[in-house]
């Protein structure tokens, strides 16, 4: 019984995690999570990972 429900707290995360990444790309971010804010061109947030 606790394997389903750690599995299940597991699977929550990782979808919520993912509905958050379709959702900030489709509102347009370039950067997700990126430390100036979005404010930066895409070439200067690969360039700091």
């Amino acid at each position: 019984m606790q394997d389903i429900i750690i599995i299940a707290v597991v699977l929550v995360i990782v979808v919520c995690a993912g509905f958050y990444v379709y959702k900030s790309k489709k509102s347009g971010k370039k950067c997700i999570g990126c430390p100036d804010g979005c404010n930066c061109n895409k070439k200067q947030c690969d360039k700091n990972k």
